[in-house]
C-alpha cells in the first residue's frame, strides 16, 4: 500500500472536521485494514518501580519528585512469568514490561531482563519492552531474546516537548526507534494529550510519528493522568471529545497502524470507549495498573467486549512470534557505548516541585 505523504496543514484539517464526520471517516478506514470486531488486550507490568533520574513533568517515577508511589527492584522471572499467565488467563495477548530507567545499560540487570523476555516469549504471548533509550547493539540483543515488540513514545511534538522533560532530547527518542528499526522488532510509539500541549502540537506529533518508514506497528494514544507530587498535577482531564478526535486523526494519518486506546480510561464512559473504538482505536491496556497509575478493573473491561459484541485479539496477528536465538557473541563484545544528550535549559515547574520534594524529604 503506498503510504500518503502527510503535512501539517492537512493532518490539522483532519483533526478539526466536525465530529461526527471525522469519526465515520475513521470508522471507513479502519474496517479497510483492521476487522473492527476484534480488540488487542494488553497488560503493562512495571518490572522496575520509581528511581528514574529523569525529570518528566507528567511521571510519578521521577526519583526528583515526591510521590507516593512505591518503588520496587526488578521483578523476579516467577514474579513476571505468573503475572503473564493472569493475564492471558483473561484475554491479553501482550505483556508489556516497563522499567524506569532513562537508558538501558548492559550488565546484570540487562541481562536479567534478557532472561524476563525469553520467559514470556514461552507463554505464546507477544512480549513488549519499554525500558528507556536502547542502542543499536542492545536492540538487537532484544530481539534475539524473542522480544517482538519495543515501545518508546514520543509524548508530544519537538517544540512542546522542551515544556515537559529538560533530561533528554526529543533526537534520542527519534534514534532509538530507528535503532529498534534496524531489527525485526516491532515499533510501538505515540503520545500523550492534555499535558498543556495545542492541538498543532498533538498533530506535529502525528506528522512526525507518520514521516517514519515504516510507520509505527503500533501508536498509543494517552490522556494525561495528573499525578500529586509531580509539575503536572494540575492538569484538568482532557475531554472525551479530544481523546475520539485524537484517536480518529490517528486513525486516518496511519491507517495500518494498531491504534492503542492506553492511559486515562479510569475518565471514560463505556459511551465514551465505544466511540473510540468506531473510531478506530484496536487495543487497550488491561489491568488495575498502567505502570503506576490507574486503570479500569480487567472484568469490567470484558463486560464491556460483552456489551459492544467485541472480541480480543489473537496473539502474532499482525506479526510472527519471533523464537530465541542463541548467543554467538559475549555480552562485552556487543556493549556499544553512546553518549545520549542532555539538553541545557531549565524548567521552571519542575524545579519548583523538585526543590519542594527536598524539602519533604528532609523534613
Amino acid at each position: 500500500m503506498e503510504v500518503k505523504n502527510w503535512n501539517l496543514e492537512e493532518i490539522l484539517a483532519v483533526y478539526h472536521t466536525p465530529l461526527l464526520e471525522l469519526v465515520y471517516r475513521a470508522a471507513s478506514v479502519h474496517r479497510e485494514h483492521h476487522n473492527p470486531r476484534e480488540v488487542q488486550i494488553s497488560t503493562l507490568l512495571s518490572i522496575k518501580t520509581g528511581g528514574c533520574p529523569e525529570d518528566c513533568g507528567y511521571c510519578p517515577q521521577a526519583a526528583r519528585y515526591h510521590t507516593d508511589i512505591a518503588t520496587n527492584d526488578l521483578l523476579s522471572v516467577q514474579e513476571v512469568t505468573q503475572a503473564a499467565i493472569r493475564a492471558q488467563a483473561v484475554g491479553a495477548s501482550r505483556l508489556c514490561m516497563g522499567a524506569a530507567w532513562r537508558n538501558v545499560k548492559d550488565g546484570e540487570e540487562f541481562e536479567h531482563v534478557l532472561d524476563l523476555v525469553r520467559a514470556v516469549n514461552k507463554l505464546d504471548m507477544e512480549v513488549c519492552c519499554t525500558l528507556g533509550m536502547l542502542t543499536e547493539n542492545q536492540a538487537h540483543r532484544l530481539e534475539n531474546a524473542g522480544l517482538y515488540a519495543y515501545n518508546h513514545n514520543l509524548d508530544t511534538s519537538e517544540d512542546f516537548y522542551k515544556e515537559v522533560i529538560s533530561t533528554r532530547g526529543y533526537g534520542d527518542r527519534l534514534a532509538t526507534l530507528d535503532n529498534v528499526r534496524k531489527t525485526n522488532i516491532t515499533v510501538c510509539s505515540g503520545g500523550i494529550v492534555g499535558m498543556g500541549e495545542a492541538v498543532e502540537d498533538r498533530c506535529k506529533m502525528l506528522l512526525t510519528l507518520a514521516q517514519l518508514t515504516p510507520q509505527p506497528e503500533s501508536v498509543p494514544i494517552n490522556a494525561l493522568v495528573a499525578v500529586a507530587g509531580t509539575p503536572l498535577e494540575e492538569q484538568q482531564p482532557v475531554s472525551i471529545w479530544e481523546m475520539i478526535r485524537m484517536v480518529a486523526t490517528t486513525r486516518i494519518v496511519m491507517p495500518q497502524s494498531t491504534v492503542r486506546l492506553s492511559a486515562g480510561r479510569t475518565e471514560m464512559s463505556t459511551e465514551g470507549q465505544a466511540l473510540c473504538f468506531m473510531a478506530g482505536a484496536g487495543s487497550i491496556f488491561a489491568g488495575d495498573k498502567l505502570l503506576t497509575t490507574p486503570n479500569p478493573d480487567m472484568h469490567s473491561d470484558l463486560n464491556m467486549f460483552d456489551v459492544l459484541g467485541l472480541q480480543p485479539t489473537p496473539a502474532y496477528s499482525k506479526a510472527p512470534k519471533r523464537e530465541p536465538l542463541e548467543e554467538e557473541e559475549t555480552a562485552a563484545e556487543r556493549e556499544e557505548r553512546i553518549r545520549w544528550s542532555r539538553p541545557g535549559h531549565k524548567i521552571a515547574a519542575n524545579e519548583a516541585y523538585a526543590a519542594a520534594a527536598k524539602e519533604v524529604r528532609k523534613g
